[in-house]
Parts: C-alpha cells; structure tokens; sequence
C-alpha cells in the first residue's frame, strides 16, 4: 500500500507541474523513474515492492496488453500507416534482421548461455518504445514523415516481438535449454493460435456492435470510453482462461479494431489510452527498483558491452539495410536506425523472465534490461537536441520550414 500511494502522490505532483517539465524534456515515465530509484534504494528503503509474487506479474501483464491494444490502434491511416512500405521493409526485414543480429552478439559475448536464452535475451533489447525519445518524437525541426514512420514502426513491433518472446521463455524454462524444438516450445503454438482467434473476433466484434449502438444513440461518450477499455483486459482475460496467449489476442484485438470502428468518435480511445499510461506508470516506478538491486548485484562488462551493441549495431545495421532502396534518403535511414529507444515492452519483457526463470538466468535477464533501457534513456536523450539542430540547418540550406500539418509530431503517449 505505501508504494501504491507513493506512486500516485508523485504522478499527481507531475500533473501540477508537467508544462514546466516538459520544457526540460522530463516525461511522468521519468519521474517515475527516478521517485523509485530515490524511495527503494538502500538497505532500509523508504518503500519495498515485492516484485516476486502473482500480483506484480499480473500488474506488468496487464500494462503491456493494455498498450499493445493501444499501439495497434493509434496508427494514423490503417495498421501498417500512410506509408507499409518502408513500415513492411522496418517490421518484416529489420526487425528479423535485428532478431537475428542480437541473438548473434549474445552468442559471442554470452557463450554459456543456451540458445533459448540468447533467444529470450534477443527478445529483451529488440522493440522499441518511444517515451525515452519523446522529445525528438515531438520536434518539429525533424521532418514529419520520419517522426510518422518511427511511430507506427513502434506500435506495431513490440506487438510483433510478444510471441517470440514467449516463445523463447518457454524454451528456456524447458529442461534442455538446448532442445531444437523443447516441448514447451510445441506447446506455446497452440496458444498462439487460440490468441488470433480469440483477439479477431474481440476486436471485430465488439468495433461492429459499438459502432452500431454508436450511429443509433444508444449508448453516451462516456459509456462509450468504459467499453472500449474493456476490451484489452476481454481480450487478454479469454485467452489466458482458453490456454492462449493473451499479449497476443490483445494485440490481435487492437488490429482488428482498428480496422472496424469507423463509425466511432476520435475520442474513444482515449480512456484506454490514459490508463495504459497509468499502469505503465506503475511499471516504470517498479523499474527504479530493479535499477537499484541490480546494481547492488553489478553486472559484468558483458552486460554493459551487450546492451551498448543492442542500441547500437543491432538496430542501425538492419535498419539501414532494410531501407536500401526505399526512396529514403541514407542519412535519414541512418536517423530511423539510431532512434529506436528501449522502454516499457523491454522492462515488461525483463520483469516476466525475472518471474518466470530460475537463477541465474533471470538475474541476466534483468540486468541486461535495466543496463540497456538506462543506456537508451542517456543516450537518446542527449542525442535529441543535436539531431533535431542538425535537420534545422539541413531544412534551413533546402529553404524548407516546418508549418501546418508537416509541423504536427504524430500522437505519442508519454510514458
């Protein structure tokens, strides 16, 4: 109880002085951050989160199907955006490529490790999360187009990423971590398969009879809201209950929604947006916890040398191969490579494998989350003021400026 009133004494104090914040660029996701470092650190904290038992994994759960639900149906002009083709080149060439390429890093700076867990640590540092890069996110300096791209490639790849990550979870948890196809890997197949069915007909479903009660005045604005919060929480519950995989039928469940719900006002989704940031803010205080164990524990140069590649190498390479040919132009693609900052999928991801794993693995697991979310935090936060200059004085030597519709940075949540 002293960590759920802490939590929200300091989200009520953000809100009295977010406008004056953001002029430093300091988001609620940071706040929370930094309020659960400062409470939880030390032998004698000031506040404890028992982070090893049913009611936490429920908590991360429940944020991250929330926000996948979200992600899949906040993408401005139809699940792929205005632009699939550089999002099908980013979601079905760079991010296997990225796949690939860490599980690659971890099997040579992580020999010992079985290859579900190089697999599940892949899995880890992958998608990405735009909160730690709001502020260049929201920069008008930066061309419309990209801040757009970036913006559906994120609420589509940690959606992408879930199963996987399951996957290898499942792998890892198998008594042969080594096992070409474990067991527990054959059985997470038919989760997946439950989870599609389950999460279209949620989303197809529930958009048809809303809309429908919507166009003939039966149901208000605020009902309205309250309906569609619940189905994420529908979506996640039906499927875990039939055996299936519930991240997936939430995410499922945004698609299919999205492409439905024609006939219902903008602002339906913005109570569910709102309590995704709420629970999300939950996760990240819990993080500021994590931050202080896992430096009590130090991680190996290993760590910091995995996590730095992740953010690095990982991300840009693929990126900037998958968009060869796209009409980008490279500095750009390089731009869309560098800005893929990790967040709240990673430390969910992190979180649920620090539950479900036995150490030693799990204590990886986190340290290789938080050290990459913390590196990401730096730096792509101290690289968003020279990027955003540097697109002023190229926009500038072009006689380009920023105005009307090409000056809006695309909806983002904070946090």
């Amino acid at each position: 109880m002293p960590a759920v009133i802490a939590m929200l004494v300091i989200l009520l104090a953000w809100a009295l002085i977010a406008g004056r914040l953001a002029r430093w660029n300091v988001t609620a996701a940071m706040a929370m951050v930094a309020a659960g470092i400062a409470l939880t650190a030390g032998s004698d904290p000031v506040i404890y989160v028992d982070l090893d038992n049913r009611i936490a994994e429920r908590v991360v759960e429940i944020a991250l199907a929330i926000v996948l639900f979200v992600d899949a149906t906040e993408v401005p002009g139809g699940i792929l955006g205005r632009e699939p083709r550089i999002t099908l080149r980013l979601v079905g060439v760079a991010l296997p490529l990225s796949v690939a390429l860490a599980w690659t890093v971890g099997f040579l700076l992580l020999p010992d490790q079985g290859i579900w867990m190089l697999g599940l640590l892949a899995m880890i540092v992958v998608p990405t999360d735009l909160a730690p890069a709001v502020a260049i996110i929201r920069d008008r300096r930066v061309p419309s187009r990209l801040r757009a791209i970036l913006n559906v490639e994120s609420g589509l790849n940690d959606g992408l990423v879930a199963p996987l990550f399951l996957f290898c979870l499942a792998g890892a948890q198998a008594p042969d971590r080594n096992a070409p196809v474990p067991d527990a890997l054959i059985n997470a197949v038919p989760a997946v398969l439950v989870a599609l069915g389950v999460g279209a007909a949620v989303g197809w479903l529930s958009a048809r009879l809303l809309g429908s009660a919507w166009s003939k005045g039966w149901t208000q604005p605020a009902a309205l809201r309250l309906g569609v919060l619940a189905l994420p929480l529908l979506a996640y519950t039906l499927a875990q209950v039939l055996d299936g995989n519930g991240f997936v039928a939430a995410f499922v469940a945004g698609v299919l929604f999205s492409s439905s719900a024609q006939r219902l006002p903008a602002d339906a989704l913005h109570l569910s947006e709102d309590v995704g940031s709420l629970v999300s803010f939950a996760v990240w205080f819990t993080f500021g916890q994590v931050v202080n164990q896992v430096i009590d524990t130090g991680p190996g140069v290993h760590v910091f040398v995995y996590a730095l590649l992740a953010l690095t190498v990982v991300r840009i390479v693929p990126v900037v191969l998958a968009l060869a040919g796209s009409g980008l132009e490279r500095i750009d693609a390089v731009f869309l490579g560098w800005l893929g900052p990790r967040g709240l999928a990673s430390i969910v991801f992190g979180m649920l494998a620090f539950l479900h794993l036995d150490a030693p693995d799990n204590v990886l697991a986190v340290e290789v989350m938080v050290v990459t979310v913390l590196f990401s935090v730096v730096l792509h936060g101290l690289s968003s003021a020279p990027i955003a200059a540097a697109y002023a004085r190229r926009g500038a030597k072009q006689g380009e400026t920023p105005v009307g519709d090409e000056a809006r940075a695309p909806a983002l949540r904070d946090g």
